[in-house]
């Protein structure tokens, strides 16, 4: 697999360093939902939400990503206290015993503050920390390794027929136009991940244009991050939205490797674990 050719090759969070090799870091996602659009209602019990993110690590995952408000097409908001509830014991629990950094995913600062209080380590927002007007500022304060996405419109409307002249150049701009918010607050680009946002506000055409062409985004600077699991795209390819999509989402995560992406937002650590490994061992180098 190809080495970034900007040598982006590390991400700095709160209190250490990621080192990117041939292999993208795998951020194994839990959501503590009772409606995510792939395991909603699975781990909304925080024992079970904490056992499944022990799993995920034991699997081999680098980071866990801690949800508790859904962002599938349609998902009702969630006020802040309930997303609270949700993650906070999860959060506390899974740093202390999972041995690899928790990220919070959420677009609220109070959410933020409380969990990296908790020990998160990472922020990741998919609205790129634009929806918040304190999660800049907190960002800035707290050194965490941000990851900033970007969607069309919001999960209420992001899939009423998005268009695009230029999908690949209109994201590109957007993460661009972040990047250097971000940096003129006061957060520092070795920090800063960013997400093409493949599902939020994209047709399958427009997914694939963004998988196809990851790479472009190294131009950014950032490490770059990828979220394809189990997404819509890939039962429509194969022809069955009921399908089980874990295969799929193990061929996108090679695809991904081979473009240099740096990080990988998955469900099923131990599948992509096993095709990415298996991959390398094929390149003979």
């Amino acid at each position: 697999m190809p080495a970034d050719p900007l040598g982006v090759d590390r991400w700095k969070l709160r209190t250490r360093t990621l080192a990117v090799g041939r292999v993208p870091l795998l951020m194994g996602v839990v959501n503590v939902t009772p409606d995510s659009f792939s395991d909603g209602g699975r781990f909304l019990d925080p024992a079970a939400a904490v056992a499944h993110g022990l799993r995920l690590a034991a699997e081999g995952a680098d980071i866990l990503d801690i949800g508790g408000e859904s962002t599938r097409p349609g998902a009702a908001p969630v006020a802040a206290d309930e997303e609270l509830r949700r993650v906070l014991p999860v959060i506390e629990a899974l740093c202390r015993q999972a041995g690899v950094p928790v990220s919070i995913d959420t677009s609220k600062a109070v959410v933020a503050r409380a969990a990296v209080a908790a020990g998160a380590e990472i922020i990741n927002d998919i609205r790129a920390l634009a929806g918040d007007p304190e999660m800049l500022v907190l960002a800035a304060e707290s050194g965490c390794g941000v990851c900033v996405m970007h969607m069309r419109g919001t999960p209420q409307t992001m899939q009423h027929s998005p268009e695009y002249a230029d999908v690949l150049q209109e994201v590109f701009d957007y993460l661009r136009t972040r990047r250097d918010a971000l940096m003129a607050a006061g957060i520092e680009q070795g920090r800063i991940a960013l997400d093409p946002g493949i599902g939020f506000g994209k047709t399958t055409e427009h997914n694939l244009t963004l998988l196809g062409n990851a790479g472009q985004f190294h131009e950014l600077g950032c490490p770059v991050l990828v979220g394809p699991s189990r997404k819509r795209f890939i039962g429509e390819l194969i022809g069955d939205l009921q399908a089980d999509r874990t295969a799929g989402t193990a061929a996108v995560a090679v695809a991904l490797a081979w473009q240099g992406v740096q990080i990988l937002r998955v469900h099923d650590v131990a599948a992509v674990r096993h095709a990415l490994t298996v991959s390398v061992a094929c390149d003979g180098m």
